[in-house]
């Protein structure tokens, strides 16, 4: 595959704020660097801080390591199993949820989660020294409750010694017990700027890549100039909740955030799945007409059309029906129905969507599931158009 981006430009990368979410983002930094994107500098609020630290340390194998086996009681001072049985609805018992609940409630009247787990998390995990070397620019924003403003902070400008605490300071979710850092009271960057955009376009940025969570927080709005390039890496899926530091989700959403980098470096198609295709709209229009009479009387039944049709009928009246009941706009084409007509039968067959596909691979990956498996015959007819070819 060849990249869609230009690899000779440097970029600012933007990492969103969203806690638990933020492994998402390591899984995205995996692929943009595998595909020698050459990063200028990053901008992080909250999570994202503590991601881009990472990245600036250039050492992907830690951040992995890191997500893999993050856990609740490496964040807050917590009970993983009862954390657990908070996200988790199979292993919710009532009265144990309800014991949970209630911990949880008196914890907030006290003031919040205790987070010298966290800090250990950045103290064992964070080189200030390895930053400070890095060729990458470094940027994180958070919010001072004492100084009543905003800050975005040059991480590399700080006082020695202090670069792990700013990165706490941008981490205090709402739920956190917050502590005075020299002397000052700081609030999740979140509250104010969970996707920092404005720290690099203010620094003379002209090329930025964002990498979504969605997090929960206030989103600035930006005038992006004409000459600058924004790409977008973002989860078409849920990532789960901002507290959910479970090592087997976060392992879940850094493949999601692979693939959905592979999407945007490497110009994929499809909503569900990851397709590389370089064909031209007349070869999906051929596999749409190229159905056998059989298909063609079982498409007629299910849409209760006891006639056959001529081509033209077919073309203007029949696909405009099945592409209505697939959800399609109405600026759909012959590429679009084929492909999300392809998807939507590889996901009823539950064919497993990471990995790329080429449209030939996913049609045979499709048939190979059909072939010997009950009720395959239920399935809308239009999934019969795929298993036909």
């Amino acid at each position: 595959m060849q990249p869609v981006i230009d690899l000779s430009r440097e970029y600012g990368l933007v990492l969103e704020g969203g806690g638990a979410k933020g492994a998402y983002q390591i899984g995205a930094w995996r692929a943009l660097k595998e595909a020698g994107v050459r990063i200028r500098g990053v901008a992080g609020t909250s999570v994202g801080a503590l991601n881009g630290a990472l990245i600036c340390m250039d050492d992907l194998e830690q951040a992995e390591k890191l997500w893999k086996t993050i856990a609740y009681s490496k964040v807050m001072d917590v009970d993983d199993e009862r954390m657990a049985q908070l996200f988790d609805k199979e292993k919710q018992k009532p009265e144990l949820l309800r014991e949970t609940l209630r911990d949880t409630f008196r914890v907030l009247g006290e003031g919040g989660a205790d987070i010298a787990p966290l800090r250990r998390l950045i103290e064992e995990n964070i080189d200030e020294e390895r930053i400070r070397n890095s060729p990458m620019e470094f940027y994180s924003c958070t919010y001072s409750v004492t100084d009543r403003k905003e800050l975005d902070v040059d991480m590399k400008a700080v006082p020695e010694g202090q670069m792990q605490d700013m990165l706490l300071a941008s981490s205090y979710l709402p739920v956190f017990k917050n502590e005075k850092l020299h002397g000052k009271t700081y609030v999740d960057g979140g509250v104010t700027n969970v996707l920092p955009v404005n720290t690099l376009l203010d620094r003379g940025y002209e090329n930025l890549i964002l990498i979504r969570i969605f997090g929960v927080g206030h989103e600035k709005r930006i005038n992006i100039p004409e000459e600058v390039t924004v790409l977008e890496i973002a989860p078409r899926s849920s990532l789960g909740s901002i507290l959910q530091f479970d090592g087997a989700k976060s392992r879940r959403n850094m493949r999601m955030g692979y693939y959905d980098a592979l999407r945007m470096l490497y110009g994929l198609e499809g909503k569900i799945y990851y397709i590389e295709q370089t064909q031209e709209e007349c070869y999906y229009l051929k596999r749409l007409i190229g159905i056998s009479s059989e298909v063609m009387g079982e498409l007629l039944a299910e849409h209760k059309r006891e006639s056959g049709l001529d081509l033209r009928e077919y073309l203007e009246r029949f696909l405009p029906q099945i592409a209505a009941e697939l959800k399609l706009g109405s600026d759909w084409s012959y590429k679009t129905l084929y492909l999300t007509m392809l998807e939507a039968s590889a996901r009823m067959l539950r064919i497993g969507k990471y990995r790329v596909y080429t449209v030939e691979e996913l049609e045979t990956a499709v048939r190979k599931k059909a072939q010997g498996q009950e009720g395959v015959q239920e399935l809308p007819a239009f999934v019969r158009v795929i298993l036909n070819r």
